[in-house]
């Protein structure tokens, strides 16, 4: 059975964007993406939320000719995936491989765990809330800035529990952490 995996960069206050919705202070230096890039091979389909897919899809165009070698390799990495995209009010993609649901269905979600032959990866700190409080995740990836933003969006449900188990760390130059975590269920 193919895991669901919630991957996010977070500050140190674990929000995914600050209190004006700006997360430029969570672009990845060339370390952190390459290694952000390792994590995401094994990923066959994407799931995202509206807000989140019109962020991610500027990776469907993207010319990374000038750019570090970890940009045009997350480029190659993004548009070979498939994208579900869960809107009521989206209408049209602007990326291939990508089909819109108008619902998250978790039962259709179980079931695409099931009969995938790869990981998949849930996008959107809202989205994969409800697949968290679900029990649907199986594992949760920060990366972790070191910066404090003070409000924002939380990168994490509130009213969930549930136990985790640490099962990789790793400190980066720029002062990044990542924590991964099996979820307990």
């Amino acid at each position: 059975m193919a895991k669901l995996i919630y991957s996010a960069i977070t500050s140190l206050d674990l929000y995914v964007e600050d209190a004006d919705g700006g997360f430029d202070w969570a672009a990845p230096d060339e370390e952190v993406h390459a290694f952000f890039n390792d994590l995401e091979r094994p990923i066959g389909s994407y799931l995202y939320g509206r807000r989140m897919y019109q962020t991610m899809v500027f990776w469907e165009t993207v010319d990374t000719t000038d750019e570090p070698a970890a940009m045009g390799d997350y480029a190659q990495l993004w548009r070979a995936a498939d994208k579900i995209v869960f809107s009521r009010s989206l209408q049209t993609v602007g990326s291939a491989r990508t089909r819109i649901e108008t619902d998250f269905n978790l039962g259709a979600i179980r079931r695409l765990k099931q009969t995938s032959a790869t990981n998949l990866s849930i996008g959107g700190a809202e989205l994969a809330g409800q697949a968290i409080a679900a029990g649907l995740v199986d594992e949760i990836g920060l990366l972790i800035q070191p910066i404090l933003v003070g409000g924002g969006k939380p990168a994490l449900p509130a009213n969930v529990r549930s136990g985790l188990d640490l099962i990789e760390e790793r400190r980066f130059d720029s002062g990044v952490v990542y924590l991964r975590y099996r979820v307990g269920h």
